[in-house]
């Protein structure tokens, strides 16, 4: 790319971008100029293309072209570029960072049963990977949507196939969000099943249905709900229990002692979504006060910078949070 900067009266910056001739305009641009439109939004520029030349015009069309720029590295690297990531990438630029400099969808942490690299997409999600590699239990907190779960059995997969544990567990509490167990039908294991259900998916697209199912017959591989860990000891295993804020003080204990020699342990959590009944406290809420100061445990917070869903979802974490902070309080 080739900058030509001038400043009018108005203290505007004028940027004229050189496309390169390999650069895709139609991907950097999105359909329909989808991508354009959101920088223009974000940055309160102009944004008018000129044949092979972008004009950026308006006080912050530093940033704004920095992100264009960001936009033809990540497909010039081989990577997607989608909503999600054009708007991670101008939240980067907002914040005085830069995709290409933040060290994000560089490192493969695993690849899907059909072959697709599974990467760290943001800042919070290497962090949070880098965590798991470093520390021998690693609690994962943040929304919905932040890839806690599907990152923690994707190196649970890698640690696995690398012949570093010899077994993966994974657990989750079947505490009931509106529903009833009781009123499920089957027997005790398919009452369970629903819940563990995001467990299964995750793992099946890692792994693949049918290789997981054998090593799951092998016993190579658990997928069960948390109350059936107690009394055991786990040696050489890579241990997750997910949705651990629904957990209670006791059940949190009773798992994290669960650990044996050579093994590995990840949490996570949403501690905005706790279905505990009233009176109940979050178990993972109590554990990071109680450990926060033991060594070899991290805490890793996500947040809605890295959400990786539909981009909807991070508007409706936002407008949650707001709502919580401004008007929950005035309603109790």
């Amino acid at each position: 790319m080739v900058y030509n900067i001038f400043v009018d009266n108005d203290v505007r910056e004028i940027i004229r971008i050189t496309l390169s001739d390999t650069a895709d305009t139609g991907q950097v641009f999105g359909t329909h100029d989808s991508f354009l439109r959101k920088i223009e939004k974000a940055f309160g520029v102009e944004l008018v293309l000129r044949r092979d030349e972008l004009v950026v015009t308006g006080k912050r069309a530093g940033q704004a072209a920095g992100v264009v720029e960001d936009a033809v590295w990540i497909l010039e690297s081989g990577e997607a570029l989608d909503d999600q990531k054009i708007e991670y990438v101008i939240h980067l630029a907002e914040e005085g960072g830069s995709y290409r400099t933040s060290g994000t969808g560089k490192d493969v942490v695993a690849f899907t049963s059909r072959g697709r690299p599974i990467k760290a997409k943001t800042i919070g999600q290497t962090a949070y990977v880098e965590a798991i590699r470093n520390h021998d239990i690693v609690f994962g907190i943040g929304p919905a949507g932040t890839g806690k779960t599907y990152l923690a059995v994707a190196m649970a997969v890698s640690e696995f196939k690398a012949r570093h544990v010899e077994k993966i567990v994974l657990a989750r509490p079947a505490v009931e969000a509106g529903e009833r167990l009781g009123f499920l039908p089957g027997d005790l294991q398919e009452k369970v099943d629903p819940y563990l259900r995001p467990l299964y998916d995750a793992l099946y697209e890692i792994m693949g249905r049918d290789a997981a199912l054998r090593l799951k017959e092998k016993e190579a591989i658990e997928v069960v709900p948390l109350a059936y860990m107690r009394g055991r000891t786990l040696d050489g295993a890579f241990i997750i229990l997910d949705e651990a804020q629904n957990t209670t003080r006791e059940q949190m204990k009773m798992f994290l002692t669960r650990m044996g020699f050579g093994s590995r342990v990840v949490v996570t959590g949403d501690v905005t979504q706790i279905d505990l009944p009233d009176g109940k406290a979050s178990g993972l809420l109590h554990a990071e006060r109680v450990l926060k100061d033991v060594s070899d445990i991290a805490f890793c917070h996500l947040h809605e910078a890295d959400v990786v869903r539909h981009t909807l979802v991070k508007k409706i974490i936002g407008a949650y949070e707001r709502w919580e902070k401004n008007d929950a309080p005035k309603k109790r």
